[in-house]
């Protein structure tokens, strides 16, 4: 007996074109896209407290959370200066100002520890040993991008190589300000050629001349895109300040003017950052407008 063909199957239509959609659904491997994506599992297991006091985890999460941040802000600052060297003051703006909440979230970040009496932040501080917020290497990106350099700086993370490497790199380029003055000299305005050309591993020193040409720009219109730039960069500089200061009262309330974790200067050191500006002719200029 003859045996019937077997029915042909339908050919399989094509993929609509277009990105597909996530699986929603745990995988194989007892993980979600969620956890794929953001690898939370990863970040809430990288606290490992050294003391028994409750207080500690605070300040390893805070801490953690303040690295995070460093690197948001870090990010937005270099994509502003990559922006400002080819004259895309939108971008740039765009940048500048997501920074702004960036910073704001930061400062916020020191909510937690600024209340610390020094018998709780002394419960724990044994822990910190040689550890010190100074050797930070993405707060050194955030101060070089700032025009804060010192070749120094490097010194503590010769043993890291990576770090080394990318500091290194943060050092030799051109800071957020120098790029912000760059814009300004292709714009017509006297900006002097040895601040143009100074040693970009060096820190900015303010230049009695950049603040004649911010006067300048500031009596111009009051809406013209450089005097928006003006204002984004100087809410920069003040949520700096601010972050530098809250620092400060924080260490104060809770080690007063003693040394610091890892050798630092701790309040003295402090007191110093705090009473410098960012962008410093951003405010010397508005004495002459």
């Amino acid at each position: 007996m003859s045996q019937q063909a077997a029915p042909q199957e339908e050919p399989a239509e094509p993929e609509a074109a277009g990105p597909r959609r996530p699986d929603l659904s745990i995988g194989s491997t007892g993980t979600t896209p969620y956890e794929d994506y953001v690898h939370a599992d990863v970040l809430t297991h990288l606290q490992h407290p050294l003391s028994d006091d409750p207080g500690e985890m605070v300040f390893l999460v805070t801490t953690q959370v303040m690295e995070l941040w460093f690197t948001v802000i870090v990010h937005e600052w270099h994509t502003a200066a990559q922006a400002l060297r080819r004259d895309d003051l939108p971008v740039a703006m765009e940048a500048l100002e997501r920074s702004t909440h960036e910073l704001e979230a930061l400062n916020a970040a020191w909510k937690p520890l600024a209340r610390l009496t020094p018998t709780q932040f002394n419960a724990f501080r044994g822990a910190l040993g040689e550890g010190s917020g100074f050797q930070s290497a993405m707060y050194r990106r955030l101060e070089f991008l700032l025009g804060e350099k010192s070749a120094s700086m490097l010194v503590p993370h010769r043993g890291a190589p990576r770090e080394y490497a990318e500091l290194e790199k943060a050092l030799q380029e051109p800071s957020l300000w120098d790029e912000v003055l760059r814009l300004l000299s292709r714009r017509g305005y006297a900006i002097p050629t040895e601040v143009l050309e100074r040693e970009m591993t060096a820190r900015y020193e303010p230049d009695a001349r950049v603040e004649a040409v911010w006067a300048e720009v500031y009596a111009g219109p009051r809406d013209g895109e450089l005097v928006r730039l003006g204002e984004a960069l100087t809410d920069v500089a003040e949520l700096v300040w601010r972050w530098r200061n809250d620092h400060l009262v924080a260490t104060r309330r809770a080690m007063g003017a003693k040394m610091g974790t890892g050798g630092s200067a701790g309040v003295a050191w402090l007191e110093k950052r705090a009473s410098k500006n960012v962008f410093p002719e951003l405010w010397t200029a508005r004495s002459h407008v």
